[in-house]
């Protein structure tokens, strides 16, 4: 066991040293620090730009989105071309799908701009709740909402990936102590109890706490776009009071029916306070009752426009 505590260390040193060298080799190369920073910015913006394409385009492949003929639904487009003329937008592409529960959401497409809409909308919401809706999807595409959320999270894993590799002499190097002394000791599942485990289980959490940092920031953006889209859609509607009623119709379309005897059974766990706190942090949407809540007390104030006909 030993030599094997030998073995793993001088494997992980030989990685931690190529490691070092790699860094060592490309800080000789002297590059400009200003122009490194830029090709990382630029690097990460492209990939996130191709991923965020490609993955639009796998997206409506797998839920088997059509485009929906106008001749089809002309209601449903006038109620959009109308939108597109009040928002000073090109009119995307109207697609619907069949979803498990009904949803609507707006794409950043290459060449067109795509709006997707499940089924069961047309026939859960009025013209007022319809229009609401599709209002606030058009306001994520007229500031480019998903574009800039997938651009800024991208970017910011590749920083947090270059700083990782920054680190990662140590980390390989601290790795093999680690293992080494486990086989030493005779217990080689008793590495993270060795004083070189817990400095790898140190490093790795705080990766994990930079990751979660980025991640909540990106969430919390996100649901502030959402209460934005919200704001846009009742200002450009004029009807507050049909979004917040879409909204709830939706809320309440994806909440399952229990039936009669729902009293008599206990449906899921109840979620205590600081549960539902954490699975608000890393929500990408307000909860519904909030949102409905702001549509409520912007209808009382009287922030709406009345479109005369």
């Amino acid at each position: 066991m030993a030599l094997v505590g030998v073995l793993v260390f001088g494997f992980y040193t030989a990685v931690a040293y190529a490691s070092y060298l790699g860094l060592t080799y490309l800080w000789r190369l002297q590059f400009d620090p200003v122009t490194t920073a830029l090709t990382v910015l630029v690097v990460a913006v492209a990939f996130g730009y191709l991923s965020m394409r490609v993955g639009t385009v796998r997206l409506l492949s797998r839920l088997d989105a059509r485009e929906l003929p106008r001749a089809r639904v002309p209601g449903a487009y006038e109620v959009l071309d109308g939108l597109t003329a009040r928002m000073d937008l090109d009119a995307p592409r109207l697609m619907v799908v069949s979803l498990s529960t009904p949803n609507a959401f707006a794409l950043d497409t290459a060449g067109r701009d795509t709006v997707v809409v499940d089924t069961a909308l047309f026939g859960l919401l009025d013209r007022a709740e319809f229009e609401g809706l599709l209002a606030h999807e058009l306001a994520h595409l007229e500031h480019r909402d998903s574009l800039v959320q997938t651009l800024t999270f991208s970017t910011l894993q590749t920083v947090a990936s270059v700083v990782y590799a920054l680190v990662s002499p140590l980390v390989f190097f601290v790795t093999g102590l680690a293992f080494a002394a486990a086989w030493f000791r005779g217990d080689p599942h008793s590495w993270p109890e060795t004083i070189p485990g817990r400095v790898r289980t140190a490093l790795e959490r705080g990766v994990v706490v930079a990751m979660s940092v980025v991640t909540l920031a990106a969430r919390a953006h996100s649901r502030k776009r959402e209460f934005a889209a919200d704001a846009r859609a009742a200002s450009v509607t004029g009807r507050p009071l049909a979004l917040a009623r879409a909204l709830e119709k939706i809320e309440r379309a994806t909440t399952p029916d229990v039936g009669l005897l729902s009293p008599l059974w206990i449906h899921g766990e109840v979620e205590s306070p600081d549960e539902r706190r954490v699975r608000d942090l890393f929500s990408t949407h307000p909860r519904t009752e909030d949102r409905v809540a702001r549509l409520r007390r912007r209808a009382e104030e009287g922030r709406v426009r009345i479109d005369v006909q």
